[in-house]
């Protein structure tokens, strides 16, 4: 009988004992996170960020003027005609009734020759050959280009070329920086026929002819330029076209680094530029 209540005063003990168990709180350990140290940036970070930035800007601006850029075209409207070249595209108008069927096209280097060559040759459904290993034979009964003559040629092939350009069919434009006669020649019959050719000359650009082309070259990359600049150029800058078209080039440029909009006084610094670098040659 005295054994119960020892079992019921463990089994009353294991319950408090467990409830105490339960009711006990949890002690949770709190570790906090490090802090991190945060500076403002200064103004040397800034303004290194703001170089970054506005030479983004200035990669997006050209890259975006370059993907703008109107495509090269050799039709007879973006010609820019002129006194200079005047008796050229009347030489060459004068297709088919050229005598021998052969006209000889000669002027400086970037003067223009190429581009009324190939609009000649689109005209006419000429077959361009190459100057140095031309195919005589695909030539036979059709007119023919031939570009930059005096820089090297088959004297055999040019003296057949000139013989075919007479006959039905045929034709012969050439083209070239110096006048037929002052040509090097090897085959002794070929001299007779250049003297015999007739010929065109395109002349140095005159003011009309350099002020168009100027146009052109900015209407291509899309700028449109104040007209106080192409007086100020022409009386200033060197007269031929590849200088124009490398002006145009270099204006661009320097108003694209220098974030500032293309103007006489733009013009004037470029020009100057140039001056200060030939007195160093020259001296």
């Amino acid at each position: 009988m005295t054994a119960a209540p020892q079992q019921h005063m463990f089994v009353t003990g294991t319950r408090q004992a467990a409830r105490q168990r339960r009711v006990v709180p949890r002690i949770h350990q709190v570790i906090p996170k490090p802090r991190v140290a945060t500076r403002r940036p200064g103004a040397a970070s800034l303004v290194n960020r703001s170089c970054a930035s506005v030479g983004w800007t200035r990669r997006m601006t050209r890259q975006l003027r370059l993907e703008l850029r109107r495509p090269g075209s050799f039709s007879r409207r973006d010609f820019i005609t002129g006194p200079s070249n005047a008796q050229a595209i009347a030489a060459l108008d004068l297709w088919p009734a050229w005598p021998g069927g052969a006209l000889a096209l000669f002027g400086p280097a970037g003067i223009g020759k190429t581009h009324l060559a190939r609009e000649w040759a689109t005209r006419a459904n000429a077959v361009v050959l190459d100057r140095l290993a031309p195919d005589v034979a695909a030539a036979a009964g059709r007119p023919v280009l031939l570009e930059d003559v005096d820089q090297g040629v088959d004297n055999e092939a040019l003296f057949h070329l000139i013989n075919m350009a007479a006959r039905e069919g045929g034709g012969l434009l050439l083209t070239a920086r110096e006048a037929p006669v002052a040509w090097r020649t090897e085959l002794p019959d070929l001299p007779s026929r250049l003297h015999a050719l007739l010929v065109a000359e395109i002349e140095e650009p005159d003011d009309e002819v350099l002020e168009g082309v100027l146009k052109k070259f900015f209407r291509e990359r899309s700028i449109r330029a104040p007209k106080e600049v192409y007086p100020y150029l022409l009386r200033r800058m060197e007269r031929s076209i590849p200088y124009a078209r490398e002006i145009v080039k270099r204006l661009d440029e320097a108003a694209d680094d220098e974030q500032r909009p293309i103007s006489r006084i733009l013009a004037r610094q470029i020009l100057e530029d140039d001056s200060e670098n030939l007195d160093l040659f020259d001296g």
